[in-house]
């Protein structure tokens, strides 16, 4: 396999994601990891190209070893070390950003089985590209065949949802099946550092979330036990886009309401500075009473001009505009669009409720469609 293996990324005819190919259970011998897929990619990118020198550059992550014992034979381990020693293989914790970064510089194509859906907000160009990355697929006789990915459309509340597990994965929080540790993720916590103002919801402007290490919530600045400050506020966000561009994040703390439009009073959320004299015309002063209620999220129409509203369907499309009846709560889910004017929208994406996570993985688990979530707020109301 040496011979396909080029030492510089811009010298070679394909990048492959090596983590992703080893660990691709579909294709060659049972078992969690294997390098002999390596070999069977090869042998498909020969027979894809017809070069015999064919050669690729094979990035990895860290965790690939760190998995070693998950190799059924040790000389693979053995050799995949050599590999990394002699500069045939880049080691790097996140493989698919340096994958991605390298793939737009060069305009290479990529072997990888994944569809970095949690990477499309860095990488736009992802969106819709149907000819630069290919699947390897196993075929009947035991051989693998590259196919051409179409890596789709996906919506902001679908890659916000991947973006949400990826960042629980880099913090060691995804139990078994991929479920998120809710018993660390609802929880507030405190480093013994009086300085460290990392997970301090009073003091810090951005709440992280703690580091598993052993199984113990840990600081990741200064590596000590975080201390348990009990339950962690529920929250859900708001986003305002006008004309298609996101202008403003709120976010909405469980038990609360609160009004928007145009000038809704020091309680409210006020969008008049964000629109033009005649937008603001159509807005009324409260237009919508938004509350967060047992985990759920309701909008009520409180306007003079009225207001539509649109859900997000399961494959990610959006539904047909209806009229808010006056005065009556609707559910707010993420991903639902709430029209106050045209080309003025509010729309759910913040940390889900409780409730909603629940939901989320449940569905997520028996393999429909996965829900949206989105990421941190700006502002607290």
């Amino acid at each position: 396999m040496e011979q396909h293996l080029s030492p510089s990324a811009e010298g070679a005819d394909y990048l492959l994601e090596l983590s992703n190919v080893v660990r691709q259970t579909s294709i060659g011998p049972r078992g969690p990891r294997s390098l002999r897929r390596l070999g069977l990619v090869l042998r498909a990118l020969t027979e894809l190209t017809g070069d015999p020198d064919v050669s690729v550059y094979l990035v990895a992550d860290t965790s690939l070893l760190g998995g070693h014992r998950e190799f059924g034979d040790p000389a693979e381990v053995r050799r995949l070390r050599r590999w990394v020693a002699e500069g045939l293989v880049e080691e790097v914790d996140d493989a698919d950003e340096r994958i991605l970064d390298l793939a737009r510089m060069t305009g290479t194509r990529v072997v990888t089985g994944d569809q970095y859906v949690d990477h499309r907000v860095e990488h736009p160009w992802i969106q819709g590209n149907t000819w630069q990355f290919l699947r390897p697929e196993p075929r009947p006789d035991g051989s693998v065949a590259l196919v051409a990915m179409d890596m789709g459309v996906r919506t902001e509340a679908e890659i916000s949802y991947r973006m949400e597990l990826a960042a629980l994965k880099k913090q060691g929080l995804l139990g078994p099946s991929r479920t998120p540790l809710t018993q660390v993720i609802m929880r507030n916590w405190r480093c013994p550092e009086p300085r460290c103002t990392l997970y301090d919801v009073h003091r810090g402007d951005r709440v992280l979330l703690p580091r598993m290490r052993r199984g113990v919530p840990t600081c990741e600045l200064h590596g000590a036990p975080l201390a348990d400050e009990g339950p962690r506020p529920a929250a859900a966000q708001l986003k305002v886009v006008i004309d298609r561009v996101c202008v403003a994040r709120y976010t909405l703390d469980e038990g609360s309401e609160a009004h928007v439009g145009r000038l809704p009073g020091p309680e409210g959320i006020a969008l008049h500075r964000l629109l033009s004299p005649d937008v603001a015309a159509q807005v009324s002063r409260r237009h919508v009473a938004l509350s967060a209620r047992g985990g759920t999220v309701l909008v009520r129409d409180v306007s003079t001009y009225g207001t539509r509203m649109r859900g997000v369907g399961r494959s990610g499309v959006p539904g047909s505009w209806e009229t808010l009846p006056p005065g009556a709560d609707r559910s707010f889910r993420p991903g639902d669009e709430v029209e106050l004017a045209p080309g003025v929208v509010l729309t759910r994406s913040g940390r889900r409720f409780p409730a909603e996570l629940a939901d989320a993985w449940r569905t997520e688990a028996g393999g429909t469609a996965v829900p949206p979530t989105a990421a941190a707020p700006t502002r607290r109301v």
